[in-house]
């Protein structure tokens, strides 16, 4: 730590108006406990550049540690204008309206954090702890459920890339399953089943999987991706080109989908089209094994 406090003040004396530099040495200076030379970087970092949600964010939690719940509210909220989808800062002003017993506001912040963040356990727990307090019990019930079937799912889904780590697709689908069941929303657990199943040579479920992480999440580019790859390999070539189109327009820079759609266009043979694909990806960095 003190290597990089040294690193990042040297980087201030050569840029004295580096707001990050500013910000980054006062991350080190909360690890290292010293909170009031954090808050002074903070203060820095802020004022060089006004509009930086993280600093106000990490500030506020500093003020939280350090009881200062005010002001730590203060930043809370100034991170949340900043930035309205920061789950994490409701969360964390949630908590500090607990701290100061504003039980509703407290509960309202939660569930803003649980809307933009929905696979968050632990702000369930907490809303159903504020519930509990306030002798809402069946709300406070439905919370601690939702935390558990989270906390299950996400232990299901860890198993399930332990076992495809080591090769063992069947038990990563198991998994995969688990988490599925638990939490039917995640289009992650769909995707990683999906690639599970392809190794396995199950192409349509391998498909069907990937279908379903794009219903859930639209702008995955990996997602569409894959599917193309299973279509191409079950000899779906049209159908494998236009998921790659739509992977390269969701990520432009994505060199393996250059490179699979080159494989689609050699197949259909279209060499023309093929062989700048190929080049493509070669340019972006991608060269196959």
């Amino acid at each position: 730590m003190d290597r990089a406090i040294c690193d990042f003040t040297e980087a201030i004396r050569l840029k004295p108006d580096y707001a990050e530099a500013y910000y980054n040495r006062g991350d080190v200076y909360v690890g290292k406990g010293d909170l009031d030379k954090a808050i002074a970087d903070y203060n820095i970092a802020i004022r060089l550049k006004p509009d930086h949600a993280g600093a106000y964010y990490i500030r506020g939690a500093v003020y939280a540690s350090k009881g200062e719940m005010d002001r730590a509210i203060c930043d809370f909220t100034e991170a949340i204008r900043l930035k309205p989808d920061h789950a994490e800062a409701y969360y964390k002003r949630g908590a500090v309206y607990v701290s100061k017993g504003e039980m509703d506001r407290a509960i309202a912040d939660y569930t803003e954090a649980i809307r933009l963040k929905p696979d968050d356990a632990e702000a369930y727990c907490n809303r159903g702890a504020v519930y509990a307090s306030k002798g809402d019990l069946d709300k406070a019930i439905a919370d601690y459920t939702q935390e558990s079937l989270l906390k299950l799912a996400k232990e299901c889904y860890d198993q399930g890339i332990a076992y495809h780590n080591e090769g063992d697709t069947d038990k990563a689908i198991d998994g995969y399953t688990g988490a599925i069941q638990m939490k039917p929303d995640w289009a992650e657990a769909y995707y990683k089943r999906g690639l599970a199943y392809g190794c396995t040579g199950d192409l349509d479920k391998a498909i069907a999987d990937c279908t379903e992480a794009i219903r859930l999440k639209p702008d995955w580019a990996e997602a569409y991706y894959y599917r193309g790859v299973a279509y191409e390999d079950k000899g779906d070539l049209d159908k494998a080109i236009a998921d790659c189109n739509i992977a390269i327009r969701l990520k432009p820079d994505y060199a393996e989908a250059y490179y699979s759609r080159g494989l689609a266009y050699h197949s259909k043979g279209d060499r023309s089209k093929a062989d700048a694909d190929f080049a493509k990806a070669k340019d972006l960095g991608y060269e196959p094994d």
